[in-house]
């Protein structure tokens, strides 16, 4: 992840942006992903809990015994184990998680595709939940004449509690503000051409490189509550479909290429099959060979890093697999960043 490893150049965002002035204003480009704490100790991970856990997006029910179990079991206990596993994948370089590093990293890539068109666009990414906030970018790119913005969720498949939020927090930003800039969003991508092909050639990429040959591949996505399905989040549909259209390019059939969901909270049934429990029985049945993909992911964080890469890396060793690989996300590598220009420019027609 090279993203990691050398500082990335500083993102433009400042009012003397060179170039002519696009009629009507300026327009920004915000690149959103979903947040991380300032830091690992108990303290910023409490905050960064709280903020989310207290969406009621994240959470539809945010009821009296919510808050009960948020508050008294949840803040309580769960930050400090969690800063541990922070811990493991930290950028102690940049002092910040990794998702923070590669959304950085995307915006200052995107720059030369949008400064092709002009280079006073303004290109800036934001958090979901922590820092930077979409609230601060907003305020930032209206302040820099921004008469129009282009919002970039970063959520190949659209779920209420990713997609939908980040809506929710940007209409909230903007009802602060006087004078409103235009608010555009690009949709979700889970079929689009481009990203498909980013992810095959990414696979066969990682797949040439491995000294094994995975028996299978799993295509893991973050889970959500069964019940959120139940009343109409197309989330799971977007999923299949991605995993379709996956088995299609690169000629697998659904024993090849499995669909799992992970990283489910609490004791209600989340979407099935599950990730670390398929991960466990594969072992037990004899797969030795192991590589999972996580193709709902933009950019590599804590449940990619630390969840498929160690959690169930153990689960597969420690039940009689040999061999795991945890492919890397799309992040600010060539294919990833042919998706996100893809998207942006896409997107532009019509204000530039």
């Amino acid at each position: 992840m090279s993203a990691m490893n050398k500082p990335e150049p500083v993102v433009r965002i400042g009012m003397n942006a060179p170039g002519r002035t696009l009629p009507g204003g300026r327009i920004g480009v915000l690149l959103v992903n979903l947040g991380t704490p300032d830091a690992t100790d108990a303290a910023s991970v409490r905050r960064y809990l709280k903020e989310f856990l207290s969406d009621a997006r994240v959470i539809e029910d945010q009821g009296p015994v919510w808050k009960f179990v948020l508050n008294a079991i949840i803040l309580p206990r769960r930050p400090r184990a969690k800063g541990k596993d922070y811990e493991k994948i930290w950028n102690r370089e940049r002092n910040e998680s990794p998702l923070k590093t590669i959304t950085r990293s995307q915006a200052a890539k995107l720059r030369p595709a949008t400064d092709a068109i002009d280079p006073a666009i303004v290109v800036d990414w934001g958090m979901r939940y922590g820092n930077p906030s979409l609230a601060n970018r907003i305020e930032a790119m209206a302040k820099a004449g921004c008469e129009r913005i282009l919002l970039v969720p970063l959520y190949p498949q659209y779920a209420a509690a990713t997609s939908a939020t980040v809506c929710d927090a940007a209409f909230a930003a903007l009802a602060k503000l006087r004078d409103q800039p235009a608010l555009r969003v690009v949709p979700p991508y889970y079929d689009d051409k481009v990203y498909v092909e980013a992810l095959a050639g990414s696979i066969e990429a990682e797949l040439k490189r491995l000294p094994f040959k995975p028996d299978l591949i799993l295509a893991s996505f973050h889970g959500i509550p069964k019940s959120y399905a139940d009343e109409g989040d197309p989330y799971p549909s977007h999923c299949y479909e991605t995993v379709r259209l996956l088995r299609a390019r690169l000629g697998l059939d659904e024993n090849k290429l499995m669909l799992t969901f992970q990283s489910r909270f609490g004791r209600a049934e989340w979407l099935q099959p599950y990730t670390d429990k398929t991960v466990e029985a594969l072992a037990q049945r004899g797969v030795k060979n192991l590589a999972v993909v996580m193709p709902g992911f933009s950019a590599d964080c804590l449940e990619t890093l630390e969840e498929i890469a160690v959690e169930n890396a153990h689960i597969f060793k420690s039940n009689g697999g040999a061999n795991f690989s945890a492919i890397p996300c799309l992040n600010d590598s060539d294919g990833g960043m042919a998706v996100i220009s893809h998207l942006v420019l896409r997107e532009l027609q019509g204000w530039i």
